[in-house]
């Protein structure tokens, strides 16, 4: 608070000042990993707009379908390799115990699941190339070096955030945007994109982002001390759970226009329109990605020495304004959203300003989800936290096919199925926290 100096002006007293340092101290972390997952969502975009316009419409659906594969398999499949390993470095470090034995059983881990993906990939190579990769196998082959990049780069991730050392994630994820995009840039300046290693060139020049992220960041990795092996089984079985609630998560977060598009065969017009209008309402949940990094940390060391009350206060304080933020977001989306739709990205009409507001609505439910999904985490609930996003994919799903008016149930449905995993994990949370108290 604020008290009054020696000359008589206003001094920061002790807990301002306090405060001060931590918000500070919070900012610099933050920014490092904001600005490199702007630059990977940049690049991103970029990529898909050079090749677009560089590829024929053949290729560059194959090049996309590329992209599409590629990006789910990262958040799908290895992002729950990172939270793990995240989980278990914040574990050690907050009770002093080494952490070289979570590095070695992550990258075990990690390894199996690549071979598991690649074996997949590869049985299904003669579908891949001729039905989706336009016949060019060397796209296959940027596939497979996509993967072991992401097999990698999200164990030294998690390894990052489990430290807290935010600023090399941060750089982790602006290498591998900028990977992605420089190359991207340079194929079209030179005119390769036009020749027929078009598509060659710009697999690989996205496939190696997560190679080069590796690359550059390698050597900035701190292993720990050695110690006792970590069980395998038990963090194996953590990867499992948080694997196949990434992969609903991304189902939930992503497959209504898709089915939206396959019912409206008669009316593409609204179909195109409601994907035009789901991506912007879809862009802060991309944004909001890094609060799991900065979550699972403290609230694991918090959990691992029983300070219950810290993390319950943390958890309404960044549920509260993440609320806050989101219902700003659902008035501008109801104001500004369906024109903003057609001004960029050229959507047929512009749909009612209620759809745009309930599609804001569901992003900041599934922000929230967000949320609670690394409090689980840190409190030992990965089953529940699978439990949680079933039962909204079930609500989910039953609501998307229902037979009435698609526009009406792709809406419902990304209202409800969230609202569902949002509930189980706020009562998950609760129980569990009063159980430790």
């Amino acid at each position: 608070m604020l008290r009054s100096g020696p000359d008589g002006s206003s001094a920061l007293g002790p807990n301002s000042s306090s405060a001060l340092a931590q918000l500070r101290g919070r900012l610099s972390d933050v920014a490092p990993v904001g600005a490199g997952l702007g630059l990977l969502g940049i690049s991103a975009y970029a990529f898909l707009g050079l090749a677009g316009h560089a590829l024929a419409p053949r290729e560059y659906a194959a090049v996309a379908s590329l992209y599409l594969l590629t990006a789910v398999v990262g958040p799908g499949v290895f992002v729950a390799v990172e939270q793990e390993t995240s989980r278990e470095v914040s574990s050690r470090l907050s009770t002093d115990r080494p952490t070289l034995p979570v590095l070695r059983s992550a990258t075990v881990i990690s390894a199996v699941l690549a071979a598991a993906v690649l074996a997949l990939l590869l049985a299904l190579s003669p579908v891949l190339v001729h039905r989706v990769f336009g016949g060019a196998w060397s796209l296959l082959v940027a596939v497979v070096v996509a993967v072991a990049g992401s097999a990698a780069v999200h164990v030294i991730r998690g390894l990052f955030s489990g430290q807290q050392r935010y600023g090399w994630y941060g750089a982790s994820l602006a290498a591998e945007g900028l990977a992605r995009l420089i190359p991207s840039v340079v194929l079209v300046w030179v005119g390769i994109a036009g020749t027929g290693a078009g598509t060659a060139a710009f697999g690989f020049a996205f496939a190696l982002g997560t190679v080069l992220a590796v690359a550059a960041t390698v050597g900035g990795v701190r292993p720990g001390a050695p110690g006792p092996p970590l069980g395998l089984p038990r963090m194996a079985r953590g990867v499992g759970f948080l694997a196949a609630s990434s992969a609903l998560t991304l189902l939930l977060a992503n497959i209504a226009p898709v089915v939206l598009t396959s019912r409206l065969t008669d009316d593409p017009g609204t179909a195109a329109s409601f994907v035009s209008l789901f991506v912007l309402a879809r862009i802060p949940l991309f944004l909001f990605s890094p609060v799991q990094a900065f979550l699972l940390p403290s609230l694991t060391a918090a959990v691992e020495r029983g300070q219950t009350a810290r993390v319950r206060r943390q958890i309404r304080s960044v549920v509260g304004v993440t609320g806050a933020i989101g219902l700003c977001g659902v008035v501008g989306a109801a104001i500004a959203g369906p024109w903003a739709a057609r001004v960029l990205f050229n959507a047929p009409f512009e749909l009612p300003a209620l759809v745009a507001a309930l599609l804001g609505m569901s992003t900041v439910i599934m922000m929230i989800a967000q949320v609670l999904q690394p409090a689980l985490v840190a409190l030992g609930e990965h089953r529940m936290a699978m439990s949680a996003w079933i039962g909204g994919t079930v609500v989910f799903g039953a609501l998307l096919f229902a037979p009435t008016d698609p526009l009406v149930a792709a809406v419902a449905a990304q209202l409800a199925g969230p609202a569902v995993v949002v509930v189980i994990m706020a009562r998950t949370v609760r129980a569990s926290l009063a159980s430790k108290a």
